[in-house]
């Protein structure tokens, strides 16, 4: 008898066991965008976004994206070697002296003075080129200098928050326009920096909160109306997912707690920015015949993640669209 109740047992466990391997996708991916990196973010898409106070380390790299990649191996030229002997000029200088060198040995061997007759006379100018190479080189540190103190000061006006914006990292306030501030640290802008505005960061709080509850609605028309369409298809590849397993998703008392910016660029015809918020929700894998939490199911948690919002370039704060979501790495 015992031994049967031992199997009995085993034989239940078993059967929560499967039942958890089972669930495990759907509670793994509980949550918008299922905890994953994916979207766009134009010609900025396979760079990481600059850190702030919110995600002070990097975004993790998007698994999912239209946005074409990078060919292997194809450099930019700011990777090229530095400095007086580096890239082609550097190439040229040392061939050219190479080359000088190498001549002059042979015409002294073709004349009868030897391989090293003929160097007394290019010795002559070695003081000319060396003299042309110290300018070049001046010349080089100059324009750097004077690269890098535009492209930081490009770098700032695009960051920096409009005037009387309050950072909650001096003084806490209600969340809306002072939920956010400027944590971006500088770099190299690729395209044309722009200002954020206090209503700008009013519509990507909102779009936080409305696209979570149109997820939770399982309402992929209203996503559509708050995201690009390449995140909108990711949307419904989740939610068809979800109603495959017999699962839904509801997200519910979603609340920003901090965000700043990041970046924001224009690019051709658009406009981007990317936002680090960190938000509390409440997560919650429900069994769509039962509408009971399934087992593992997330609750209330807390995530930092970075959006990237789009719209038209000189649009107004409503024509924001979500563009990419990318986690912490």
């Amino acid at each position: 008898m015992s031994r049967f109740f031992a199997l009995k047992r085993g034989s239940l466990i078993s059967l929560a066991l499967a039942t958890l391997l089972a669930l495990a996708p759907a509670i793994a991916e509980a949550r918008m965008g299922g905890g994953g990196s994916f979207g766009s973010r134009g010609g900025r898409s396979w760079s990481a976004p600059p850190s702030t106070r919110t995600m002070p380390g990097q975004a993790s790299p998007f698994e999912r994206s239209v946005a074409p990649r990078p060919a292997p191996g194809m450099a930019g030229p700011m990777s090229q070697p530095g400095g007086l002997f580096g890239g082609s000029l550097g190439r040229g200088l040392l061939g050219g002296l190479a080359g000088g060198l190498l001549g002059a040995g042979l015409f002294g061997l073709l004349t009868g003075n030897g391989l090293l007759g003929g160097m007394g006379g290019f010795m002559s100018i070695i003081g000319l080129l060396l003299q042309i190479g110290l300018i070049v080189f001046l010349a080089r540190m100059a324009f750097n200098w004077w690269t890098r103190r535009n492209a930081n000061a490009m770098a700032g006006a695009g960051h920096r928050p409009s005037p009387g914006f309050t950072s909650p990292f001096t003084a806490r306030a209600p969340f809306g326009a002072a939920g956010f501030g400027s944590g971006a640290s500088p770099e190299a802008a690729m395209a044309t920096p722009i200002k954020i505005a206090a209503e700008d960061f009013n519509a990507f709080e909102r779009l936080l909160g409305e696209s979570q509850a149109a997820y939770s609605r399982e309402d992929l028309g209203a996503l559509r109306g708050m995201s690009t369409p390449e995140m909108a298809s990711y949307f419904d590849d989740e939610l068809e997912e979800n109603r495959r397993k017999g699962v839904i998703n509801r997200v519910s008392d979603v609340k920003l707690l901090q965000g700043d910016l990041s970046e924001a660029w224009r690019e051709g015809v658009d406009e981007y920015a990317t936002v680090a918020m960190r938000f509390a929700l409440n997560d919650v894998i429900e069994d769509r015949a039962t509408g009971k939490p399934a087992p593992g199911s997330p609750g209330p948690t807390e995530t930092s993640e970075a959006w990237t919002f789009r719209r038209p370039a000189g649009a107004g704060s409503q024509e924001w669209k979500l563009s990419a979501i990318q986690q912490a790495a």
